[in-house]
């Protein structure tokens, strides 16, 4: 299911927010609470969500739909959000710049 920015800002405090791009790409901000996980990783990163819904971010919305595609296959709830981390900056929504080592 594919969820606007507007709808997954409405769902910050029920869902897991996972950004599948790489590192390099978190420089532009990311969104408050999301998990950063490189859409490589997801198959091994399985056990580190829980049970709540995921929504599955990107840039643009491509990546992100082949993340929650494998998710789905794997049992998740998973959503991802349309337009990507381009939409979500264009609409004015809240972002954090990461914590990178």
């Amino acid at each position: 299911m594919e969820l606007t920015p507007q709808q997954v800002f409405t769902r910050l405090g029920e869902a897991q927010i996972v950004d599948v791009r790489e590192t390099e790409e978190l420089i532009d901000g990311t969104i408050p609470g999301a998990r950063h996980i490189p859409l490589g990783m997801i198959p091994e990163s399985y056990a580190a969500l829980d049970t709540r819904p995921v929504v599955v971010v990107c840039r643009s919305g491509r990546r992100s739909a082949a993340a929650a595609e494998h998710l789905v296959e794997a049992g998740f709830d998973a959503h991802t959000m349309t337009g990507g981390m381009v939409e979500w900056a264009a609409e004015g929504l809240p972002l954090v710049l990461p914590q990178l080592p």
